[in-house]
């Protein structure tokens, strides 16, 4: 039996390419070098300035000479290139930022605090700003940075999704920020951008939003978009007022399953998918639509424009500008065991890589093998001292793996059963399994102790942190004390008329709710303005997301699709739609505690 036939589904019908259309602006983008450039050149013209200066500032993972050799056709102009003219050398780059990487840690650093302006030469710039003042002509200033070298008369920003820079990091393609690395391989180049690239370039993104021209969309090489900047802010503006979901992206992994394969439609090729980040904007992109052009943007640029109306005024105050609930999905249906974890507690997590909070997280089951199981906690008998040897023994000799039923508690699982996990609670989900993670969203921060005696996809193994995760156990989570407080700690909490809401946790030391509602009808709910929701129809083949005023038009959702309703929405009524029109759906919801 397939999965679809198992989930008593026809069809897959999730979407992976979802979009925000944005009406009124149809004309506000173009797609393709001949045409984006034709626009560019008609925006210089229409300048006042004889001696226009124009900037395209850059986000790490650009193709630079598919750029450069473009830019070269705006006409002739006198031109600065940041990384090459302006800041400091690759190797004083390089010492710079070693503080915050870590040593030979291959995973863990530290978040950086450097800004841009960090990055370039003195001598150099003030060089750079002197050819700037005494320009008689048009002057290009290209890269990162270009933004801090004048005040320009046109700013276009070329922007990049973090998920398409990893990508290209993976294949060889690029740089990070002042280095001269490319080739260096995928797994330090993502942490240099983790730790470095992506903090400086947001900080800087965040401070010139409203004077961007235009945004240039650079993910698909040689299919550039162009979008105006009122354009964009327009769509920005719609989807923080809107139920809608980021793009999802999918990965494989030597534990990874096949169950997404059938389910979301997935192509062949990979030999498994093993994660879908399925709401996880810090990494996610947003499709916004202008008539028959589609831009791609990182959807944390919505975060940054709108915090507030998206997360909430209370939720905003406490985490910043950034998106504090993370749903992933981990596929291990006919895959294998993930690598037995745990993760940083919160005095942790901040002195060794300035997070201000930690991954906290549970397990959502979204379908079953009869086999299916979860490590979460430890035995009653567990010795903490043997454990470690075990684990130590275990990472130094590939012949000696390592005991877990001697050290570690198992749970079966089943369908619609929920495992919270708060963080120092060891865990694994087991092979057959298809978990929703639902989760904070401090992105890598997992400890693997134990990753069974396996090689990773590239043939190396898995780094192994038994250092750390041993500073972070709580040895008292044993099955005792996690089964009445982790395990299904489902709780009636109203009904009405054909729907009805369960709390299903999380644990009261994580900082947010989930909720589970089963609708065969309509069923209310409210944001109240205080904390976004997210929300994943675990249930039914459809449903549908409607305002009670009007606000928005009605919005459909398919079975295991990862929707955010932003905090400035309020009401909202989701109710069961087309193949699912008198069945039971349900979905688990996601928001941030409040206090009153």
């Amino acid at each position: 039996m397939s999965f679809l036939q198992r989930l008593g589904m026809g069809q897959a019908n999730y979407d992976t390419a979802p979009l925000v259309k944005v009406p009124g602006y149809e004309s506000a983008a173009v797609q393709g070098w001949e045409a984006v450039l034709e626009r560019l050149k008609q925006a210089v013209g229409g300048l006042a300035s004889e001696a226009p200066l124009i900037a395209v500032e850059c986000y790490p993972g650009l193709h630079d000479e598919e750029l450069a050799s473009a830019l070269n056709r705006l006409g002739h102009m006198e031109r600065i290139v940041t990384e090459q003219d302006v800041f400091l050398s690759p190797e004083e780059v390089d010492r710079l930022i070693a503080p915050d990487l870590g040593g030979d840690d291959p995973i863990f650093g530290r978040l950086t605090r450097l800004r841009m302006e960090d990055f370039l030469d003195p001598a150099k710039r003030q060089e750079a700003e002197a050819r700037i003042a005494r320009r008689t002509g048009p002057m290009l200033v290209v890269g990162p940075g270009a933004v801090l070298l004048g005040k320009p008369d046109l700013l276009v920003y070329a922007d990049m999704p973090r998920w398409e820079g990893q990508l290209r990091q993976r294949r060889g393609e690029v740089r990070n920020l002042g280095a001269d690395n490319r080739g260096e391989g995928g797994k330090p180049q993502y942490k240099r951008a983790f730790f470095i690239d992506w903090r400086v370039c947001d900080k800087l993104k965040q401070t010139t939003f409203d004077q961007w021209d235009f945004l240039l969309d650079t993910t698909v090489a040689g299919e550039p978009r162009l979008v105006t900047g009122d354009g964009l802010r327009a769509g920005l503006e719609q989807a923080a007022k809107r139920p809608f979901r980021v793009v999802p992206f999918f990965d494989p992994g030597v534990w990874g399953g096949q169950w997404m394969r059938e389910v979301c439609q997935l192509p062949e090729g990979p030999p498994n998918y093993a994660w879908c980040f399925d709401c996880v904007p810090e990494e996610n992109s947003l499709y916004l639509g202008y008539g028959n052009v589609r831009v791609e943007i990182p959807s944390i640029n919505l975060v940054f424009r709108h915090p507030e109306e998206l997360l909430g005024e209370p939720v905003y105050g406490r985490f910043g500008a950034e998106f504090p609930i993370r749903f992933d999905f981990l596929d291990t249906m006919d895959g294998q065991n993930l690598s037995f974890q745990v993760h940083p507690l919160v005095d942790y997590a901040y002195e060794e890589f300035g997070l201000r909070y930690t991954q906290d997280e549970s397990y959502y089951i979204l379908d079953a093998e009869e086999d299916a199981e979860v490590y979460l906690g430890l035995r009653d008998d567990i010795q903490p001292e043997a454990m470690l040897s075990d684990l130590k023994k275990a990472a130094e000799d590939p012949e000696s793996p390592f005991p877990d039923e001697k050290h570690v508690q198992r749970f079966p699982a089943k369908k619609h059963d929920h495992f919270l996990i708060p963080a120092g609670t060891c865990h694994c989900s087991g092979k057959n399994s298809m978990v929703l993670e639902i989760s904070h969203t401090p992105y890598i921060f997992t400890f693997k102790m134990w990753d069974w005696g396996r090689l990773d996809l590239d043939g190396q193994p898995r780094p192994i942190n038994l250092e750390r995760g041993a500073a972070n156990i709580q040895w008292n989570r044993t099955k005792k004390w996690v089964e009445p407080r982790l395990v299904n700690r489902i709780e009636a909490v109203a009904e009405g008329l054909g729907w009805r809401e369960e709390k299903t946790g999380l644990y009261r030391s994580e900082a947010f709710e989930t909720r589970r509602h089963w609708f065969t009808g309509a069923v209310e709910h409210d944001t109240r303005g205080e904390s976004v929701h997210v929300l994943n129809l675990v249930q039914g083949e459809e449903a549908v997301v409607e305002s009670p005023t009007g606000a928005f038009d009605p919005y459909v959702v398919h079975y295991a699709e990862t929707f955010i309703v932003p905090a400035a929405v309020g009401a909202y009524i989701l109710r069961p739609h087309g193949p699912a029109e008198g069945k039971e759906c349900a979905t688990i919801k996601a928001y941030l505690r409040v206090k009153a």
